[in-house]
């Protein structure tokens, strides 16, 4: 979507859904040389409150945004400007399917680059019992349409 279909207050469900494995979770954390038992030791989990390894919640946010890409920014992102809020309500665990929807909480045009605006998205993620696991909140720079590709 260009930077002008992006208007606050829209929703978007989004169509992609994804189970969480075991493999993902600990191919991600060594990848990011994270050696948290937590999420890489199912003996030392099982003594946590959670009884059992929780996914890596970096795993987790980068999913939720992954999964919105498709139908809200592929192809239009010049680029991620960061992030203003992440929150982790609720672990994920292996074998968990998250679904994603994003809301579109701002739009401006830049103002050092007249061909883009910045967006201010939420992401939301929840789990198949559509308990919120992740909260975040970013800005992109987007693309404005094209002239050659008016409505």
């Amino acid at each position: 979507m260009w930077f002008e279909d992006l208007e606050p207050g829209l929703i978007v469900q989004h169509a992609i859904t994804r189970t969480i494995t075991e493999s993902d979770n600990v191919n991600f954390t060594l990848a990011t040389m994270n050696p948290a038992p937590l999420h890489l030791d199912a003996a030392y989990a099982a003594t946590t409150q959670f009884a059992r390894p929780v996914v890596n919640s970096m795993f987790t946010v980068a999913l939720a945004v992954g999964i919105s890409v498709h139908e809200l920014t592929h192809g239009t992102t010049i680029a991620n400007l960061g992030f203003e809020k992440v929150k982790f309500p609720a672990p994920l665990f292996h074998g968990d399917t998250v679904h994603v929807e994003t809301e579109i909480l701002s739009a401006r045009p830049s103002k050092s680059k007249s061909d883009c605006g910045i967006v201010c998205f939420e992401h939301r993620c929840f789990n198949q019992e559509n308990l919120l696991v992740c909260r975040a909140v970013r800005n992109a720079l987007m693309q404005r349409r094209p002239a050659d590709q008016a409505r």
